[in-house]
């Protein structure tokens, strides 16, 4: 009990530093950061089917689509879904519509009550190039991949769908992100797979609600996760204040967790465990 204590009172301290600097986006930070912390800064989307879109590639979704049928041995039961997820507190996720348009055609798109969909593929979009665009706002919302492998215990994912999620997603083109992090990551190769490669990729995963801990487990081997790869890593950010807004994290913080994708001593069928905040 002691020891639940104190880490709930170092999760409670970093969640207060985050919403505090959510609220006091734009106040003065400190000009020194630590190298190794390192945050996900938004794409510029260009306009289209209103004055601010969100919208995203139909043929990087299809070709995200082609990827995870070539690399499904990492999650051979699983499905492919596409998500939607809000970025800033006041965006409404009820009754989204969806249109897939390109330059002499268009066709709307389902969305589940779960906020996920899937792409019908259409030659004639994939020529065109078409847009996917949802009927939001610019930096309203974030996408990710959704694969899941059925039948798994509650409270808990596979580690190869996780894996799977990230080449899918990076490919699809799906995650915000600017220079800055390109900058950072010596040697990455940011909007490939292969960024998924690395053995701690900074690519956040989101939790279906806020975190106290992940665990992996496989065999009788069990880590949890350090506090650094929760909450964006946000608790050793001198400049939360100013980087929090650019993340497409930034109203699901307390939810999001990194993995170590690459570090292949984990394999595919390791469970990622995962231990929810009370009322959470």
């Amino acid at each position: 009990m002691p020891n639940r204590l104190a880490r709930t009172a170092l999760r409670n301290a970093c969640l207060a530093a985050v919403l505090a600097a959510g609220s006091q986006a734009g106040a003065q930070a400190p000009d020194t950061q630590d190298p190794g912390v390192r945050t996900l800064r938004p794409v510029t989307i260009s306009a289209k089917a209103n004055s601010d879109p969100v919208e995203k590639s139909y043929r990087k979704m299809i070709r995200g689509m082609d990827l995870f049928e070539r690399e499904k041995s990492l999650a051979p039961n699983a499905s492919l879904r596409f998500k939607l997820l809000p970025r800033r507190r006041e965006t409404d996720m009820n009754a989204i519509a969806m249109e897939v348009i390109g330059t002499t055609m268009d066709f709307p798109v389902a969305i589940a009550p779960d906020r996920t969909f899937s792409l019908p593929r259409d030659p004639k979009a994939f020529a065109e190039d078409a847009q996917v665009i949802p009927n939001r706002k610019a930096q309203s919302m974030t996408w990710r991949t959704e694969i899941r492998t059925p039948g798994l215990p509650p409270g808990t994912r596979r580690l190869g769908d996780l894996r799977l999620e990230c080449r899918v997603g990076m490919e699809a083109g799906l995650v915000s992100r600017g220079t800055s992090i390109i900058g950072a990551i010596a040697g990455a190769v940011f909007d490939t797979p292969a960024f998924c490669d690395k053995k701690v990729p900074l690519y956040l995963f989101f939790s279906e609600r806020p975190l106290f801990s992940v665990t992996l487990s496989a065999g009788g081997r069990r880590e949890i996760l350090p506090l650094a790869m929760l909450y964006a890593a946000a608790s050793d950010d001198p400049k939360l204040d100013r980087d929090l807004p650019d993340c497409d994290c930034e109203v699901l913080v307390d939810r999001t967790y990194f993995l170590p994708l690459g570090d292949r001593s984990w394999p595919d069928d390791t469970l990622v465990e995962f231990d929810y905040m009370e009322g959470g």
